[in-house]
């Protein structure tokens, strides 16, 4: 049995009794980094036995996971913030486990970009989720590609590139066009600055921009 466990994106408090509940009952938690994660769990006075499972070694480990799997142990995959799989590894141990005939559970909980979405003021009835956007190869075409994308659009940015990403999507898809980026969400300085693209980019140049980063774009007129 495998268990997709969300958790809190910052705040604490935003876990489910029943996520809770799971971690407290599985064999092992396979966890993006031991360090934060153990920070989580102790706060909620759970022990359990910790093993790394990240986009570095995803690959290496999918077949030894699923063999303890098959063998009868109980497994929650968590992430640093936010629901697995989303921007997260989660895909290739699901697929795996789909495969092996392994039993999967998704718990509903938290991630970034619902919140950053709801509380844009751009229409939320239809949109794409993209991520984060390649670093080089593909970069330009999926922006030409995105430029006349009528639904509004999500991305994930770090901070040390949003303004670039901004000034970059205000080429691209018009200075005029409206966004929001949401920094911090749930924490002590979540921030939410909405307009133009370009508005948007002259204030983050004066800023140093920390935190985990959610841009909104909206749609194509």
């Amino acid at each position: 049995m495998l268990y997709l466990v969300p958790t809190p994106l910052g705040n604490l408090k935003d876990v489910t009794l029943r996520a809770l509940e799971v971690l407290q009952q599985v064999d092992l938690i396979l966890c993006e980094d031991t360090r934060t994660s153990s920070k989580f769990l102790q706060h909620y006075q759970i022990v359990k036995p910790l093993t790394p499972y990240h986009q570095h070694n995803e690959h290496k480990v999918v077949t030894h996971l699923a063999e303890q799997l098959l063998a009868g142990k109980k497994m929650a995959l968590i992430t640093d913030a936010g629901t697995p799989g989303i921007s997260d590894p989660a895909f290739l141990l699901v697929r795996e486990c789909i495969k092996q005939h392994i039993k999967v559970e998704c718990l509903p909980g938290a991630a970034a970009f619902v919140p950053a979405l709801v509380n844009s003021g751009i229409p939320t009835n239809r949109f794409v989720f993209e991520g984060f956007l390649p670093l080089k190869k593909g970069r330009q075409t999926l922006l030409k590609q995105l430029a006349t994308e009528e639904r509004t659009m999500i991305f994930y940015e770090s901070p040390m590139r949003l303004v670039k990403t901004l000034e970059e999507l205000s080429t691209y898809f018009g200075a005029e066009r409206v966004c929001c980026v949401s920094r911090e969400l749930t924490k002590i300085y979540e921030e939410n600055k909405r307009g133009t693209l370009q508005e948007v980019a002259e204030y983050f140049k004066s800023k140093s921009v920390k935190g985990e980063i959610v841009l909104v774009v909206a749609g194509c007129s």
